[in-house]
């Protein structure tokens, strides 16, 4: 079944030339720039990054998977197959057969039981995502088990709509790590945490090689991978944060894959003969994320004034030309229950006029926290210069990404702009971070991008509670465009655009898979003419 992904990238060239003269790097290595300065850990029940997750999603088998194409048709991967009980509570799963850890240990449904537990004890950030079920530190050793090598038995703790559990699944908490090695490296009691962030313990078709932080990521093919070893035998990831240096290494045929080139770079490459893009949808959104423990911010008319202070058009046309589309609600296009209304343009009138209402006709001061690569600086200095007309002075404070990401996730921050990426194809990914915030005291266990924000979302928390229990899906996709809407008028966030990734490639690589999201962008299928 996993095979027929090979086939999801043929014909989907932009651009298509003549054969053109192998690059310059070896045919059983794939080498490609990508700017990877996001990674923090390579831990998959620690990581919550782009990239991470990227690398996740190649080197660690996952239970559950989905089509590319169609993310409704949801398949086994380490689950072969599954039930669910009459009352929704209990899943039990059938461990395939046949799949080796890169240690030669046999995976079985204790690895996968130990990996969903591990990441529940950790509770680290992508831990709340199987916390929506019910599981605790107290409970998961219960609730998550092995009946036997090849069962895995899951009771949650609410009748939920079964495809959000198994979406959940798709996720980077339902990677299987190999409960033997992990605990090998043990240390205090950490299940392996420390070991873990550089070091691999997976199943996938790439096995890690080496990570030097803020270099390069290398991995070698797993030969004896059980759904077919990859063509590739090593791929080499090297950090690469300009654009203009990815797009002189990809002419030159130093790298097959240029991952980050901005418009400028994309227009030149179109005319190479030797170069061809690859072009893919993502769920990822563009928003700013406001603090609402700032005086300004913390003002209705001040953060409907900052929505009609972007020039959405203008940033779509030019900087990101090619690679997003303006969409402002918290649901990615191809979502059940998106909204695909586009309320806010730029109107510096107007949003001088709410200014005023505010108490604010001339203006204020406020930072924006922005990851210094080519395109966020890019829209950053557009928004500031918006932003100008109005009379706000907008101090832009640039940073690495995980320097950033830190900042924002302690709450720290006046203004973020970011990127967020469902972390799976449900739309509760999105409603449980931009309209959900149970806790908002400093000190929550749950942190989505409503508390980083300091926002309380008031009975939007008990409406996003009560969607995912219900499973009529005309009625759920009706429940989340409504939370849409109000999100929209009165949340802390200004959803600005919805990503299009573009690859560009040498004319002798074939069947990289760009998917609908970060982690779906796969290597294992590349060959090389």
């Amino acid at each position: 079944m996993r095979r027929l992904i090979a086939g999801l990238v043929l014909g989907t060239a932009l651009a298509t030339t003549p054969m053109a003269a192998q690059a310059e790097t070896p045919k059983n290595a794939l080498v490609m720039a990508f700017a990877i300065d996001d990674l923090i850990t390579l831990d998959p029940a620690g990581m919550f990054e782009f990239s991470a997750l990227e690398y996740a999603g190649n080197t660690y088998d996952r239970l559950i998977g989905f089509d590319n194409d169609d993310v409704s048709k949801i398949y086994g991967v380490v689950a072969e197959s599954w039930d669910v009980s009459e009352d929704g509570l209990t899943f039990t799963f059938k461990i395939r057969d046949g799949i080796k850890f890169a240690s030669g240990n046999d995976l079985t449904a204790e690895d996968a039981a130990f990996s969903l537990q591990r990441v529940v004890l950790l509770d680290q950030s992508p831990a709340f995502i199987l916390g929506q079920f019910g599981f605790t530190a107290d409970n998961v050793k219960d609730r998550i088990r092995a009946t036997d090598e090849n069962t895995l038995v899951m009771e949650v703790d609410q009748p939920y709509a079964p495809s959000f559990v198994l979406y959940c699944l798709t996720a980077g908490v339902g990677a299987v790590v190999d409960k033997k090695v992990v605990l090998e490296h043990e240390k205090d009691g950490d299940l392996g945490a420390e070991w873990m962030k550089t070091n691999y313990a997976g199943s996938g078709p790439f096995a890690l090689n080496k990570w030097t932080a803020g270099e390069s990521l290398s991995l070698t093919a797993n030969e004896d991978y059980w759904d077919g070893a990859p063509a590739m035998k090593r791929v080499i990831i090297r950090n690469v944060k300009e654009a203009a240096s990815q797009q002189l290494l990809l002419q030159k045929g130093d790298i097959d894959i240029a991952r980050n080139l901005e418009a400028d770079q994309l227009a030149s490459v179109k005319g190479d003969e030797n170069i061809k893009l690859l072009s893919k949808g993502k769920g990822a959104l563009w928003y700013l994320g406001l603090s609402q423990k700032n005086e300004f911010l913390s003002k209705p008319e001040v953060r409907e004034a900052l929505k009609y202070l972007v020039d959405y058009d203008g940033i779509t046309e030019t900087i990101m030309a090619g690679r997003a589309q303006t969409h402002q609600a918290f649901l990615p296009e191809g979502f059940l229950g998106a909204y695909n209304e586009n309320p806010y343009s730029l109107d510096i009138e107007k949003a001088k006029a709410l200014l005023a209402d505010a108490g604010l006709a001339d203006g204020f001061t406020v930072t924006m926290d922005t990851r210094n690569t080519t395109a966020v600086m890019s829209m950053a200095q557009s928004i500031q210069a918006t932003w100008a007309q109005a009379g706000i002075n907008l101090e832009i404070i640039p940073g690495d990404n995980k320097q950033t990401l830190t900042k924002y996730r302690a709450r720290q921050h006046d203004i973020y702009i970011g990127r967020w990426g469902p972390d799976y194809q449900d739309p509760h990914t999105n409603a449980s971070t931009f309209a959900w915030n149970p806790d908002n005291s400093d000190d929550a266990s749950a942190k989505p991008l409503a508390w980083r924000n300091s926002w309380n979302p008031g009975d939007m928390t008990a409406e996003v509670d009560k969607a995912i229990l219900e499973r009529d899906s005309e009625k759920r996709a009706a429940m989340y465009v409504d939370l849409q809407k109000k999100v929209l008028e009165s949340g802390p966030f200004v959803i600005m655009f919805q990503e299009t990734e573009i690859a560009a490639m040498r004319d002798n690589v074939n069947n990289l898979v760009l998917g609908p999201s970060f982690d779906n962008n796969y290597y294992r299928f590349v060959t090389k003419d």
